[in-house]
């Protein structure tokens, strides 16, 4: 990311004027102490140190440099997409072609491992990746909804047609993030007719592990009361969820048999599974499935739901990776390996320009 700092001469000459004096041709004959910081005790800068400082880094040259610039270090735009303070994307590549990365609960940037060598491998494919955060991000998705993260996430694409001239997008979706696609291609807002294709990383059912903690179905109760008397936006006890202030609405989103966030359960029916996952057939899906995925209970048949799941969905392509954990830290290299293979051959397909 380059950084350029530039300072009006007014403003130079403001901070030099001591307060004692009246005369302007003492604050012209004073030096300002921040310009001699910035010029160098008032030297001018040399154009040969300043042009070979700039090609060794890779920013202001022409040499773009990767999209890496050393380990959990990225190179790239951070940019505001939408009104709100936390809405900024990080995208790294000057492409119109842009993969966008959707985190899972308490995520927010460089969220999963394999985000550093896929930035990597996009970009020798002429694509960018994008991280964006959302109100949901980091603690926020307590209070927050896949409503609220749909509209969101069509802002960004928004601003990626409009401002960046994309021709297309991939969505990727980790973990929860996988909620949001699905839920965002159903509203069939103007810019998901930019979406090319969609991969789902570890969509796994929060219920079902949920279910798995002692605290759990006193709670849901309690959260259920909470909406019938009208109180969907009030807080739960601490105790429904110690990582973030969770809404009653919230926790009965995520936690709740059916519930808006239920969509990759394995005990719910293919004909639930194909009313809530059916539209994606209209999209080009991946589906990546850790086998040992930590969040998914041990009583749940991986092979069999990961089947259903790609039937709901039209037909989406599986690929179920060995004793991979959640969020691929252990198998980092098969991840990007699947990832890639998917955006090459689904992303060069056209799609429908939403403003036509």
């Amino acid at each position: 990311m380059s950084l350029s700092m530039s300072s009006s001469s007014s403003a130079a000459a403001a901070a030099s004027t001591p307060k004692s004096s009246s005369s302007p041709a003492a604050a012209s004959s004073t030096t300002s102490w921040f310009s001699g910081i910035v010029r160098g005790r008032g030297d001018k800068p040399n154009p040969a140190k300043l042009s070979k400082s700039a090609s060794a880094t890779g920013i202001g040259s022409g040499d773009y440099g990767g999209p890496i610039k050393g380990k959990n270090q990225f190179r790239g735009v951070l940019f505001k997409y939408g009104p709100r303070s936390i809405q900024v994307a990080f995208k790294t590549g000057e492409y119109k072609q842009q993969v966008i990365f959707i985190g899972g609960l308490t995520d927010g940037l460089l969220a999963t491992d394999y985000l550093e060598p896929l930035a990597i491998a996009l970009d020798k494919e002429k694509w960018s990746l994008v991280q964006l955060l959302m109100s949901s991000s980091y603690s926020g998705f307590g209070t927050s909804s896949l409503k609220q993260d749909a509209q969101e996430i069509d802002q960004l694409i928004s601003y990626l047609i409009n401002k960046e001239n994309s021709e297309g997008v991939v969505l990727l979706g980790h973990s929860t993030g996988c909620q949001d696609i699905v839920y965002y291609m159903g509203t069939n807002a103007a810019c998901s007719r930019a979406v090319r294709a969609a991969i789902l990383q570890a969509p796994v059912s929060d219920r079902e592990y949920k279910a798995t903690l002692p605290e759990t179905p006193a709670m849901i109760d309690l959260a259920a009361n909470m909406i019938k008397e009208g109180r969907a936006e009030e807080l739960m006890p601490r105790e429904a969820d110690p990582s973030a202030p969770i809404s009653a609405y919230r926790y009965h989103s995520l936690c709740a048999y059916m519930g808006d966030d239920d969509m990759f359960s394995s005990d719910l029916s293919d004909d639930q599974l194909k009313t809530r996952l059916g539209h994606m057939a209209n999209t080009p899906c991946q589906v990546i499935f850790s086998m040992g995925d930590e969040y998914v209970p041990d009583y749940v048949d991986k092979k069999a739901l990961v089947n259903r799941l790609s039937k709901a969905m039209g037909g989406a392509e599986k690929v179920e990776v060995e004793h991979g954990n959640h969020s691929l830290s252990n198998r980092v290299h098969e991840a990007v390996q699947a990832i890639m293979s998917f955006v090459k051959r689904e992303g060069p397909s056209g799609w429908d320009d939403p403003w036509s």
